[in-house]
Formats: C-alpha cells, sequence, structure tokens
C-alpha cells in the first residue's frame, strides 16, 4: 500500500454549492489532505490522503454538518482466542487510512469495519486472513452467521486429554493422596521406563488434542505477535521438553536439576481445554438470545391460492400475499390485518405482557402470536425488511460494538502478552542464579507463562455487551449503537418530548358544555363540519360523534387563526377559539368562556361553535397522558435523575401536562432548534426520548438519543436506542439494564485484572524468600482456565437483569 491513498466519499448532505464550499473549507483545513474536488450535483468529494486519515477526514466533515456516507462491512473471524488475538486485528484494520473505525469483538469473533466506499469488503478479509486469522466477508442485509459451536469438539478433546493424563497424574501424584504409593510403584517399575511412558503419554496428549495450541501460538510467535496460544504452547513445550532431555539424555542436565515434569505439560493443556469446553457451553447461552428472536419466525404459512389455502415456505411468500393465521399460531411476516379481529401476543418484540387488540387497518408483526381469533392478512414485508429481521440486525450491530471502557483493556493487551514473556524470562534467569536448580527456574518460568493469558479480559467486555444486548430486546428496548449502552448508565438528565411520547398523540374530547342547544345535536353539526377538514382536532371531533348519522356540509371554509366556516342543515356554522369568535363579531358566552378557561388551565384545547351568529357550545379537547408517564417519572426520580419536558406545545398545556405527572423542569413552546439548544445546555449525561420528526436534532445531539419505537423512522435513525413499544417506561428499562450490564463490566474487568496483577508475582516466586507458596504450572492452569469461565458466568447473570 502506496503512503498516500485516494478517497471518493459520497456526502448526501451536499444540496448546495455553499454547502460544497463549507465542505471544501472543512477538509482544506485538514493538513495531509490533497487533490480535493467537491462537486455539489454528484454530492461527492474526491480526495487524496497523504499523512492524513479516514477518522481526521470524518471528524472534520461531521463539524462542519456533513458526514461522509461510509460502508461497512461485518468480517466472520476464526482462531482468535484472547484480548491479544482481537486488539491485533481491530489495530491493523484501524491502521489502514481509509478505514474510520474497526470493531473487533472476541465473544462473537466478529468484526465491523466501518470504511471508504472504494475499499473493497475482500481486502479487508484478506488483510486479516494473512495475520494468521481465517476471515469472510459475511453477507449484507442478512444476520451474521453465529461463530461455529466449539462446544462439542472441545468436551470430546478435553475427554481424550483426560484419559491420557489421568496415568501420568496418578504416577505422579498418587503419592501425595497414598503413602508409599511411590516407594512401591518404583519397587515394581523401574524409574527410566515410567519416564518413558509419561512421556509417551504426554506427547501423545500435547500432539492430539493440545496440537491447537501449537498451530496457533508458533506462527504468532514467528510473526512476532505473541498471543495467548503462544503462551500455552511455550508453556506446556518448555515443560515438555525439559522432561524429555532429562529421560532420554539425562547427562546433560545437572544431577540436582534431573525431574521430569510430564504432567504439567499435559495438565496444563487438559485443564485449559476444560476451561475452553466451559467456557464455550457458556458462550453459547450468552447468544441464546438472539437465537431465540431468530426463531420466532415460522418456516412455512398458509396463503390464499386462487381463493384456497395452501401451505408455503415463507421464503416463497411475497409482499401482497393474503395469509391465514389460525388461532396461536405464529405470525409469519409483517401484515395488515384484512378480517377478523382479536388479541395477538407482541411480548416477545415489544416487552408489553398485555395483548394488542388486532381488527382489519391494523399491524400485524412477524414472530408475534396470535390470540384465540381467526385472522386474515396481507403480507407488507418479507427477508430483512420485516420488523425481527430488522431487529436481530440491530442486536447484532449492538452485540459487536466497542464500549469506551474497552479502551482500557485495548491499552492492557497491547504489552500484556510480551510482557509476561519477559517477565518469565527474567524469572527464569533469577531463579537460575539463586535458585536450588535448572528444575525450578523451568518450573517457575512455565508457571508465569501459563497463569497469565489475557482470556478474561478479552471477554470481561464484549461477553457482557452480547448477554446485555439479547436481554434487551426481550425487554423491548434496543441499543442501536453499543456505546449506549455505557452512556445510558452515565444518565443525569433525562428529557422527554410531550406529543406522541408523554402523552397519547391522539386527542380526544374531554369535555362539552352548551348554552340553548343539546350536546349531542352540537356535536353532530361540529363533526359534520370537520368531517371535511385537515386539522389534528378535527380527528378527535369526528371520533367523539362516531355512529352518529351525519349530515353534508356545505361551502367549508378554513382560514388559519379564523377557524372553520360551514353551512350545515341551513345554518351557518363557526369553529374556532376564541379569536375566531371575536374576528366574526360573535358576542362569546360567559358561561361558555368561563368553562374555556378552566379547561385551557389544565391543559386542554377550547373549541368554539357558533351557529347562525350565536355562540352555543364550547369543547375541551386535549391529548392525554399515557397511563404509564407518571410511573416512568417516579421511577425515574428513584434513579436519581432529574426528569424535563421539551415540547413546542402551548406553555400552559405543557406546564398543566407536566404538574400532573411530575417532571422537574418544563420547556414548551419550542422550534426544533430550540429543543437542539435546550438539550445541548443540559451537557453530559443527557437523554432525550422522543417519537416525532422535529425530535430528530435533539435524538441526534443528546448524549444518549431514545426513540418510541412507535414514531417515525427519521426519529429512529437518529436515536442511539429504541423503545419497541409505546411505553415511555421502557426508558427506566433501558436505564437500569445499562447500569447493571456496565455493573457487571467492571466486576470482569476488575476479576481479570486483580487475577493477574496477584498471581504473577506468587507465579515468579516473590513469596519464596518469605516461606510463601509458589504456584505450580498445573494450578496456574486451572486457575486461568476458572478465570474465564468466571467472567462468562458471572455476565450471564444479565439474563435476569431489570
Amino acid at each position: 500500500m502506496t503512503s498516500a491513498t485516494e478517497l471518493d466519499l459520497p456526502i448526501p448532505g451536499i444540496s448546495c454549492a455553499s454547502c460544497a464550499g463549507r465542505v471544501t473549507r472543512a477538509l482544506t483545513a485538514l493538513p495531509g489532505v490533497s487533490d480535493l474536488n467537491v462537486n455539489p450535483v454528484t454530492k461527492r468529494a474526491h480526495l487524496r490522503l497523504d499523512g492524513a486519515t479516514l477518522p481526521q477526514v470524518q471528524e472534520a466533515l461531521a463539524q462542519a454538518g456533513y458526514p461522509a456516507d461510509l460502508t461497512t462491512t461485518r468480517l466472520s473471524i476464526e482462531g482468535m482466542s484472547c484480548a491479544s488475538c482481537s486488539g491485533r486485528i481491530s489495530r491493523a484494520l484501524s491502521a489502514r487510512p481509509d478505514v474510520a473505525e474497526a470493531q473487533v469483538n472476541l465473544a462473537t469473533h466478529q468484526a465491523q469495519v466501518m470504511h471508504a466506499p472504494g475499499l473493497s469488503p475482500d481486502t479487508l478479509a484478506r488483510l486479516v486472513t494473512e495475520m494468521g486469522y481465517p476471515a469472510q466477508v459475511a453477507a449484507p442485509g442478512r444476520p451474521a452467521a453465529p461463530p461455529p459451536d466449539e462446544a462439542p469438539v472441545l468436551r470430546r478433546d478435553f475427554l481424550i486429554a483426560l484419559a491420557l493424563t489421568l496415568p501420568i497424574f496418578v504416577v505422579e501424584m498418587g503419592g501425595h493422596v497414598v503413602p508409599g504409593f511411590h516407594h512401591w510403584l518404583h519397587s515394581v517399575v523401574p524409574t527410566r521406563a515410567l519416564w518413558i511412558v509419561q512421556m509417551v503419554l504426554a506427547l501423545a496428549v500435547l500432539a492430539g488434542p493440545g496440537r491447537r495450541f501449537f498451530a496457533a501460538g508458533l506462527p504468532a510467535l514467528r510473526r512476532g505477535a505473541p498471543e495467548m496460544n503462544s503462551l500455552v504452547a511455550l508453556g506446556s513445550g518448555t515443560a515438555f521438553l525439559f522432561s524429555a532431555v532429562v529421560t532420554l539424555a539425562p547427562g546433560v542436565v545437572p544431577v540436582a536439576s534431573r525431574q521430569v515434569w510430564f504432567e504439567a505439560a499435559a495438565v496444563i493443556v487438559t485443564l485449559i481445554l476444560m476451561g475452553r469446553w466451559l467456557e464455550a457451553r457458556a458462550k453459547g447461552q450468552a447468544g441464546a438470545a438472539i437465537r431465540a428472536l431468530i426463531a420466532l419466525a415460522p418456516d412455512t404459512a398458509t396463503a390464499l391460492r386462487d381463493g384456497r389455502p395452501v401451505k408455503l415456505p415463507v421464503a416463497d411468500l411475497r409482499a401482497g400475499d393474503l395469509l391465514l393465521l389460525a388461532p396461536g399460531e405464529r405470525v409469519a411476516l409483517d401484515g395488515v390485518v384484512t378480517e377478523g379481529s382479536g388479541p395477538v401476543d407482541e411480548s416477545m418484540l415489544t416487552g408489553e405482557p398485555v395483548p394488542a387488540s388486532k381488527a382489519p387497518g391494523d399491524k400485524v408483526t412477524g414472530g408475534t402470536v396470535n390470540g384465540n381469533s381467526a385472522l386474515t392478512y396481507r403480507v407488507t414485508a418479507t427477508g430483512t425488511d420485516t420488523v425481527l429481521s430488522r431487529i436481530v440486525a440491530l442486536v447484532e450491530q449492538a452485540q459487536a460494538a466497542r464500549l469506551p471502557v474497552q479502551a482500557l483493556v485495548d491499552r492492557v493487551t497491547l504489552v500484556f502478552v510480551p510482557a509476561v514473556m519477559a517477565l518469565a524470562a527474567l524469572t527464569f534467569v533469577l531463579w537460575l542464579i539463586w535458585g536450588p536448580g535448572l528444575a525450578h527456574a523451568v518450573v517457575a518460568a512455565v508457571s508465569v507463562l501459563i497463569i497469565a493469558c489475557p482470556c478474561a479480559m478479552g471477554l470481561a467486555v464484549p461477553v457482557s455487551i452480547m448477554v446485555g444486548s439479547g436481554r434487551g430486546a426481550q425487554l423491548g428496548v434496543l441499543f442501536r449503537r453499543g456505546d449506549a449502552l455505557q452512556k445510558l448508565a452515565e444518565a443525569r438528565v433525562v428529557a422527554f418530548d410531550k406529543t406522541g411520547t408523554l402523552t397519547l398523540g391522539r386527542p380526544r374530547v374531554t369535555g362539552t358544555w352548551t348554552d340553548g342547544i343539546e350536546p349531542r345535536q352540537a356535536l353532530r353539526l361540529t363533526a359534520a363540519a370537520e368531517a371535511r377538514s385537515e386539522h389534528p382536532l378535527a380527528a378527535a371531533i369526528l371520533a367523539e360523534a362516531e355512529g352518529m348519522d351525519l349530515p353534508a356540509a356545505e361551502t367549508v371554509t378554513a382560514t388559519a387563526g379564523r377557524g372553520l366556516t360551514a353551512v350545515v342543515d341551513g345554518h351557518a356554522l363557526l369553529i374556532g377559539n376564541g379569536a375566531a369568535l371575536k374576528a366574526a363579531g360573535v358576542t362569546p358566552a360567559p358561561e361558555l368562556m368561563a368553562q374555556a378557561e378552566a379547561a385551557a388551565a389544565q391543559g386542554a384545547t377550547p373549541v368554539h361553535l357558533a351557529v347562525d351568529g350565536h355562540h352555543v357550545a364550547t369543547f375541551a379537547l386535549a391529548d392525554p397522558e399515557r397511563p404509564e408517564a407518571t410511573s416512568t417519572i417516579a421511577d425515574l426520580h428513584q434513579l436519581g435523575l432529574e426528569t424535563a419536558m421539551l415540547s413546542g406545545d402551548l406553555p400552559a398545556t405543557a406546564k398543566a401536562v407536566g404538574a400532573r405527572i411530575g417532571i422537574d423542569r418544563i420547556h414548551a413552546g419550542l422550534t426544533p432548534e430550540d429543543k437542539l439548544t435546550a438539550i445541548r445546555g443540559m451537557g453530559k449525561g443527557s437523554v432525550f426520548v422522543g417519537d416525532g420528526i422535529n425530535d430528530a436534532p435533539a435524538l441526534a445531539a443528546a448524549d444518549t438519543g431514545v426513540a418510541i419505537g412507535t414514531g417515525t423512522d427519521i426519529a429512529i435513525e437518529s436515536a442511539d436506542a429504541v423503545l419497541m413499544s409505546g411505553d415511555p417506561g421502557g426508558v427506566v428499562r433501558a436505564i437500569r439494564l445499562s447500569r447493571a450490564v456496565m455493573r457487571n463490566i467492571r466486576q470482569n474487568l476488575f476479576w481479570a485484572f486483580a487475577y493477574n496483577a496477584a498471581l504473577i508475582p506468587v507465579a515468579m516466586g516473590v513469596l519464596v524468600p518469605f516461606g510463601g507458596p509458589q504456584l505450580s504450572p498445573m494450578l496456574g492452569a486451572a486457575a486461568m482456565a476458572l478465570s474465564s469461565v468466571f467472567v462468562v458466568g458471572n455476565a450471564l447473570r444479565l439474563r435476569g437483569a431489570a
């Protein structure tokens, strides 16, 4: 690869020449960028990097307000066994100037790379493969294939190694259990013969089940990039080779050091295989949530073909097909009900325990379960376009994410394995000089190599993310960006949009007062006129009048700020606010105006009706709060968080709603730009929850944007996390889960780091001069294996979080 790199970046935000000028100025100011050409017609920027990198370019474009549209490639990688492996791959990918970000996940065996569109995904896969980790490009638009289940193979290899190791272990350690065993055994079988049998059995362990450590570790050592397998290969190989020399050429070794450690070499491999088998089983449980999501979609469905029901594979169905849904059957694909009505259990997707009632025109989602009614629905989405497929993709994306806390692990593992090898060499030299002999020095060095394998470090963060993201999906909380898991745990203030988030977003008539006319007649006349109106409040009046026989309205005219006029049943009608009555010269009825003022003080919108010039009725229309809104705010307060409302509604309405549900700070009458300013003023730890198009800027600006899943696609795309149901209480579950995940990660990191910090010095023998113990290689292998199992097991506790 040459020092200079050509980039051709799509920048969709460019809409005119002035936009192109701003992009040009932003990139020109960046050192290391040359040959720049920004085309406003094609919305692309061509440039040459000579010292600059794509992350720098993307940051400059983002600050200018015109981020580039980069390509994301997912790789499936084999052979990763520890944090050193994943860290090395991440650094190699990130070192390319045309790569913006590379996230490598040890738990899922996958990498997610964001790069310039001109960089071929095959080039990335080839780069990783050449490092010794076979990689393939995952098919776009499909869930990534999970890493192969290693548990059965590891179990088989562990049992083989155990059977071969047991005789060696009994020969060497039997005397510690049964006094006199060693004396009897050596009187029956010559010592040299016993050593030869042990050597053959140990060689079978290392060359058979333990071959994987040497096949991966020694090439990595030759490349100057040692990792966990290298430590195991060096440790067990050194113990075996030293013992083999003592057995086959004893004259080479001083008499005082003629000891064999075949049991150490064999037991190391056996115990580490056991640890990997248990770890593989646990990691399989960690991915259970996403497998359960994938399993929600049935393989077949009953379609109507020429009026007859036909059982067909779901893969053969297309948008527009009519499907029959039997009671208790699982919905195959997203669609719209055309016949029948009844409840559908959507809890596996939304976390809501109460089934949702469905009727013709309502949407149904693939993976949900029909209740006790037969339904017919028309397919609207198939394949990767379904809600379930998008959920799976979002969960996978979050599971592959790299949290900011991972940077600490990356910095440590960058130097960890080389440092351990240096410490092992130092231990060998020191014990050779001041210790009792060569054998003791070898054992001490092997103990250091074995006990320091960084498996637990590499798994501490990704396994917690993996389990936490899956648990979130079960609770109806989807993390679109993995770092939202960490940011939500650091939240200080949670701000909500009002309409559609804390309220139902559907105004309804909450009060009717009349003067000289029957309430039903007033509603009938008003609804007849509003039937021709597109105003949001018209729908509330029509809903209230549902089932009434409405007369036809004539000469309907709507004027902004002056209400609506119409002729109904020969009467001239005026419908509007108090200003509209005044502008039309209608004298307001005092009693009705008093009711209107009282309703407005409670956050309702008064609508007046005048018939033939007389003010005869007043309606109060309000957008009721969601039933869960008050408990959501109370729960957030219990978590120690401040709450705020950012609303574009009238101040009186917003303050009334906020007061009823207990909001701390209320900001009303805001434009989208005002919401953006308010969010930025909240500083670090801000969370914004919204659902509308006008919420997108605030969702993007907040430290963590949380979109209501029933909201607009634009809002969801701008958010870091999505609540699949309309329940704002999902943000409480999200924050509790986030805190649990971060607490779990801190526990795992403490264990991983503290384990190594405490036991490496013990393995080196620093306690021996003070009468303390020194860990044997066998105990070191057991401790190392159990540390990884502990970390994964601890992460599995998150399956019951929140």
